[in-house]
């Protein structure tokens, strides 16, 4: 109570920009009238939003109405989709840091312009308006650059590939992939095997079988940490290219996926696109 009085005799300016300090969530917790009131004033939230966040709301594909600057953060914590309908903007609602999803459209896939290697279809768990649809290939190449002035500064960011495995895929699991993420000249590499985590009897059988060809391909491949994909919410799988530090000079990020060593054909695979979010802290 003494606290509570202590505050209530500042000025609601004072206040505010002392909540402005706290974060997202914190501010929207009431503890009373007074603070309440402070904390829904433009004053805090303008600092939660990102500095440029006028651009972003001009780069909206759907004209994004607000009335104050709180509910404008609370838009752009949700999907916002931005540049033509090429990425997805967010913002993590407890640290107020930016999250972009690259679309397919966006990345750099080998034969991707070939419509006998891929095709471009809507799906309805994209946000997109299309997705790339793997039909057969023998070299699987995916790459995006970004620089990291597109991000929150000070903040380590993971990236994650997004993906869907359907039931009629082939040739995707023989051997893993080759993950990797690159910083001016810091790179590190991972591996992980396109399957279902249930596919893993499909896998061991599969070596059992070609247990001698499988072995040779398997010592082409540059070995780091095995990752394996991770079911999404919103009805995808992920699979982390790895993680990168966005600090206060500007810096291009290189990110992969890569099976080119195998040399057998493949197809079925479904790419939304490249999802760049920050990494919370272990409480």
């Amino acid at each position: 109570m003494a606290s509570t009085l202590t505050f209530s005799m500042l000025p609601e300016d004072c206040v505010s920009n002392i909540i402005s300090f706290t974060s997202p969530a914190d501010a929207c917790k009431s503890v009373s009238s007074f603070f309440t009131l402070a904390a829904e004033s433009d004053l805090v939230w303008e600092k939660f939003l990102p500095t440029d966040y006028l651009h972003i709301v001009q780069k909206s594909v759907i004209p994004l109405e607000f009335s104050s600057r709180k509910e404008l953060f609370l838009r752009l914590s949700e999907s916002t989709i931005i540049d033509g309908g090429r990425k997805s903007f967010s913002l993590d609602t407890l640290s107020a840091k930016k999250s972009y999803i690259i679309s397919a459209r966006e990345l750099s896939i080998f034969g991707s312009n070939d419509p006998t290697c891929w095709s471009w279809n809507p799906n309805p768990d994209s946000r997109f308006l299309e997705v790339a649809e793997l039909k057969t290939t023998s070299d699987l190449k995916i790459h995006c650059t970004l620089n990291t002035e597109m991000l929150s500064q000070n903040t380590k960011y993971g990236a994650y590939i997004l993906i869907k495995i359907p039931n009629g895929a082939y040739g995707l699991d023989a051997i893993p992939s080759e993950l990797s993420i690159k910083v001016g000249d810091h790179e590190v590499t991972s591996t992980a095997y396109l399957s279902h985590n249930n596919d893993s009897k499909r896998i061991q059988m599969l070596h059992l079988l070609f247990a001698n060809r499988l072995e040779m391909l398997k010592k082409r491949v540059v070995h780091g940490e095995e990752r394996a994909p991770q079911e999404r919410k919103d009805g995808w799988l992920e699979i982390e290219l790895g993680e990168f530090y966005s600090g206060e000079r500007n810096e291009e990020v290189k990110m992969s996926l890569v099976e080119a060593k195998g040399h057998q054909l493949k197809g079925g695979l479904v790419v939304e696109g490249i999802e760049v979010r920050p990494k919370h802290k272990l409480q």
